[in-house]
């Protein structure tokens, strides 16, 4: 509230401003200053996305040749065009090839969960010799790189008949190590009574796995199934080693498709790229509201 305060003397009048409405004041002017650096954060970061996707929208002859000099032209096309989308869903058979991605990435996460849930909780509930060992074998196994191990795995799975074959490139995606650790540390917070009521009354290890930890570890879950996911997805060097059927090949790879020794098509691998890139944002997206609902759930509790 502000105060008018008239001397007598004079006929001038001090106007005095809380101390409240200055302070009010510049933390408004905060929040708008931080805010508009967000955005501008926000825009930059946008910029190589927003590239690519006008890029995929003009010939691919004019993506290079439009970035020097760099100016509006350089993101904005002079001509717009679908043909490297008809291109990639027509002869290069991109389609196909987001279709065989999509049939690996989600069944390495159905079949890496019914393997990890199992394991996290033997690890974290059971009592048994060599736990603790079989434990800091598996956090060393996935700090290993894959492609230390790449070429001789290939060349077991070749000598079992797997190769060019779609569990050959699903089986090295279910043993996530680190899904196991992430579903481990999880298990170890949850009260150690709930298990203990629940064989007091009866109830098997199995029956306490599935209607007591799955339910409370739905975040965890849905976290864990997403890193089996990303890896898969955006595998490379493995398809390469083990698939040379062209029918066969996952979406990274069909992007080489793209170029030849001898010509370079930046807008159809610019779509390409933005596609391979739209699919696990779109999942994240829809898988959000489920990691609130979890939270919100389990804070009621």
């Amino acid at each position: 509230m502000t105060t008018l305060l008239t001397e007598p003397s004079t006929s001038t009048v001090r106007v005095v401003v809380p101390r409240r409405s200055k302070g009010r004041f510049q933390a408004g002017l905060l929040i708008t200053l931080l805010t508009v650096l967000a955005v501008i954060v926000a825009l930059l970061f946008a910029l190589p996305a927003l590239w690519m996707l006008f890029g995929s929208l003009r010939p691919g002859s004019q993506v290079i040749e439009s970035v020097s000099p760099l100016s509006w032209r350089t993101l904005i096309p002079d001509l717009w065009t679908l043909d490297n989308y008809r291109a990639l869903f027509g002869e290069l058979r991109f389609g196909q090839s987001m279709a065989n991605s999509l049939l690996v990435a989600f069944a390495s996460v159905i079949i890496g969960l019914a393997i990890s849930v199992p394991a996290a909780y033997a690890l974290t509930v059971l009592r048994f010799r060599g736990r603790e060992f079989i434990f800091a074998l598996l956090v060393i196994g996935f700090m290993i790189p894959f492609e230390a191990i790449a070429i001789p795995l290939a060349q077991f799975f070749t000598s079992w008949h797997l190769n060019n074959s779609y569990l050959g490139l699903i089986l090295p995606g279910i043993g996530n190590g680190l899904a196991i650790f992430n579903m481990r540390q999880f298990f170890r917070g949850i009260p150690t009574s709930l298990r203990e009521a629940a064989v007091i009354d009866g109830a098997s290890d199995f029956r306490i796995m599935t209607r007591i930890y799955v339910p409370l570890s739905v975040t965890t879950l849905i976290n864990s199934g997403l890193l089996i996911f990303l890896g898969q997805w955006s595998s490379y060097l493995w398809p390469l080693l083990i698939i040379s059927e062209e029918a066969k090949q996952v979406a990274p790879i069909a992007i080489a498709r793209t170029f030849t020794d001898t010509e370079f098509n930046f807008g159809q691998m610019f779509g390409g790229a933005l596609l391979i890139s739209v699919v696990p944002a779109v999942l994240l997206l829809f898988l959000q509201r489920f990691f609130a609902a979890t939270i919100a759930s389990s804070g009621e509790k």
